[in-house]
C-alpha cells in the first residue's frame, strides 16, 4: 500500500507508485480515496434522490411521462450538482402507456378481491365488464378455434396451474470458489417481452390461439405469476401491437390456481374486471447524459463512462431495479465534482432508458456514438463503461468478464473497501444488462456483484420492488465505491488492460 508516501510529499508519491508498478502491484491514490470516502459517507444526497425517483416519481415505465419526469429530474440534479452539458438525448421507442384504473374481483361463486396486475402497453376493457371464467390451458389450436363462440367476452385462463414458483436466487458468486464459467442464475431472472417468434411454415400453435382469443374478442386474458406467498411478476413488450383489442392481466399464482380448479371441477366462475390505461403519442424515451471534463492535455479526450438505467416496470416502484442503481452513479459523479479533484479523462454519466424492454436506451446511444467504422475514432477514445443494475445493497467486487490482465488492478482499487463491505471480484461475466451492449462494440465493459437475497425470489419485477429493499448506508457504499473506480480509471496513465 502507498499510503504513508501519500502523505510525505510529491516526490514520495511518485516514486513510491513506481515502486508498485515495478513489483506488479497497482497504485491507489488513498488520498482521494479518504476524499471520496468522507463526503460520500458523510455528506451523502444518495438517500434523497433514491426517495425522490421511489415514492415521489414512483414506476418510471419506459415512454411513460413518470419516466420522462424522472430524466427530467436526473438531468436537473446533475446540472445542479455542476456536471457539464447534462441533457436529455431522445431515442425512438414507441408508444408510452400509463394505467389510470384497475380492479379484478371474483364475484362467482362467492366474492373475493383477486390480486392481479395488467401487463404494460396492454389495451383497456370497454369499462367494467363481468366474464365466465373459460380455461384453453394446454389446448391445441384446433381444440381453441373450436372454442371460439366460449372465447367470445370471457376471461380466458391460458397456462396450466402453476406448480414451477421461483423459490431460489442465484447464486452469491462471492461465496463459492472461483470457477471462470458463469455463476449459476448469473443471467437475470424474468423474460423479457412475449416469448420468441416462430420459425416458418405458417402460424404456430401459440399464434393461432392467440388470433383466436383477439377475433373472438375475449373480455381479458389471464396468465398467472409465477412468484410464490403472493408475488407478482409482471412485465410485457413495447406497446406495438394497437390492434390488440384485449386486455391482458397477470394473477398470483395462488389466485391464478384457485379459479383455475373451480373452473376444471366444473364451478361457474365470474369474474369482474376493469382495466383502464392510456397511450400516450409521443414515441421517444430519453436517456441523460453529462460529463466532468478531463483536464489532462493528452488524456482528456478519452473518456471513462459509468451508467444504470433509469426506467422500471410498472408494479413497484422498481426501487432495487433500477433506482438504487440510478441514485448511485449521480452521487458518485456528485460526489467527484464536490471534492473538487479534475479528472484527467473526461467522466461521462449516463443514465439509459427502456433497459428493461432489450437494452434499448444504451442500445441506440451506442449505435449512434461507437457502433461502426464512422465511430471508430469515438469508439477508441472510450476507455471503459462501469455499470450496475441486477442486484441490490452493498457493492461486493465486480464481475470481470473473463479480463485476467485487468484483474489485478480492480483487486487494489478494491482493497480500501473491504471495512465496508468489499469482498472479492470474480472471474465470469454476467448477461443482461447495458454494459453488454457496450462489449459487443469493442469497448470494455463491467458490472458490479451485488446482493441477490430476495431479489430473484421476491423483488425483480414484482409489485413490492420498493423502498423498504433498500437501505441509505447501502447507497453510501455503492456510490462511494463507484466514484472511486471511475475516478482510478479516469487518472490511470495506461488503459485498462483487455
Amino acid at each position: 500500500m502507498i499510503t504513508r508516501h501519500l502523505f510525505v510529499g510529491a516526490g514520495s508519491v511518485v516514486l513510491g507508485a513506481a515502486l508498485l508498478v515495478a513489483q506488479g502491484r497497482e497504485p491507489v491514490d488513498h488520498a482521494t480515496v479518504a476524499k471520496i470516502r468522507d463526503e460520500g459517507l458523510n455528506r451523502s444526497q444518495a438517500g434523497a434522490t433514491f426517495s425522490q425517483l421511489v415514492d415521489v416519481i414512483g414506476p418510471r415505465l419506459a415512454g411513460s411521462p413518470a419516466y420522462n419526469r424522472a430524466a427530467e429530474y436526473a438531468r436537473g440534479t446533475l446540472a445542479r450538482a455542476g456536471m457539464s452539458n447534462a441533457r436529455l438525448e431522445p431515442f425512438e421507442f414507441g408508444r408510452g402507456w400509463t394505467l389510470e384504473k384497475f380492479t379484478i374481483e371474483m364475484v362467482e361463486p362467492r366474492y373475493m378481491p383477486l390480486t392481479g396486475f395488467p401487463e404494460a402497453f396492454t389495451a383497456s376493457t370497454a369499462g367494467e365488464v363481468v366474464a365466465a371464467a373459460v380455461s384453453i390451458a394446454g389446448k391445441a389450436a384446433t381444440d381453441v378455434e373450436a372454442m371460439a363462440p366460449q372465447v367470445r367476452g370471457a376471461a380466458i385462463l391460458t397456462q396450466p396451474m402453476m406448480d414451477s414458483f421461483i423459490r431460489t436466487d442465484r447464486v452469491q458468486p462471492t461465496d463459492v470458489p472461483e470457477n471462470p464459467a458463469p455463476a449459476p442464475g448469473a443471467a437475470r431472472g424474468g423474460q423479457r417481452g412475449r416469448g420468441a417468434r416462430a420459425g416458418g411454415g405458417g402460424p404456430s400453435d401459440a399464434q393461432r390461439i392467440a388470433t383466436v382469443i383477439r377475433s373472438a374478442q375475449a373480455a381479458v386474458e389471464l396468465r398467472a405469476s409465477r412468484g410464490e406467498h403472493g408475488t407478482l411478476f409482471v412485465q410485457a413488450g413495447r406497446g406495438e401491437d394497437p390492434d390488440n383489442p384485449v386486455p391482458r392481466v397477470v394473477l398470483i399464482g395462488e389466485h391464478y390456481n384457485m379459479v383455475m380448479r373451480l373452473v376444471e371441477a366444473g364451478v361457474p366462475v365470474r369474474l369482474r374486471v376493469n382495466v383502464r390505461g392510456r397511450f400516450h403519442d409521443d414515441r421517444n424515451s430519453y436517456n441523460v447524459l453529462a460529463e466532468i471534463p478531463g483536464t489532462d492535455p493528452a488524456l482528456r479526450d478519452e473518456v471513462v463512462m459509468l451508467g444504470a438505467h433509469l426506467d422500471s416496470w410498472h408494479t413497484g416502484t422498481g426501487a432495487t431495479d433500477n433506482a438504487d442503481g440510478s441514485a448511485v452513479v449521480i452521487e458518485a459523479f456528485r460526489i467527484l465534482k464536490a471534492i473538487g479533484a479534475p479528472p484527467k479523462r473526461t467522466l461521462r454519466v449516463a443514465l439509459w432508458g427502456a433497459e428493461e424492454q432489450g437494452l434499448l436506451g444504451s442500445r441506440a446511444w451506442v449505435e449512434r456514438n461507437i457502433t461502426g467504422e464512422a465511430n471508430a475514432a469515438a469508439r477508441d477514445k472510450l476507455v471503459v463503461y462501469f455499470n450496475i443494475d441486477p442486484g441490490k445493497g452493498p457493492v461486493y467486487g465486480w464481475y470481470m468478464e473473463n479480463n485476467a490482465a485487468a484483474r489485478p488492478i480492480f483487486d487494489a482499487w478494491l482493497e480500501p473497501f473491504r471495512d465496508l463491505g468489499a469482498r472479492r471480484n470474480v472471474p465470469h461475466g454476467i448477461g443482461s444488462t447495458d454494459h453488454l451492449n457496450f462489449i459487443r462494440n469493442g469497448v470494455l465493459g463491467f458490472n458490479p456483484v451485488q446482493d441477490y437475497v430476495g431479489y430473484d425470489v421476491r423483488e425483480h419485477h414484482t409489485q413490492v420492488d420498493t423502498a423498504e429493499r433498500i437501505s441509505e448506508a447501502d447507497l453510501k457504499q455503492a456510490a462511494v465505491i463507484m466514484a472511486s473506480f471511475v475516478w482510478h480509471a479516469a487518472e490511470r496513465p495506461e488503459r485498462i488492460p483487455r
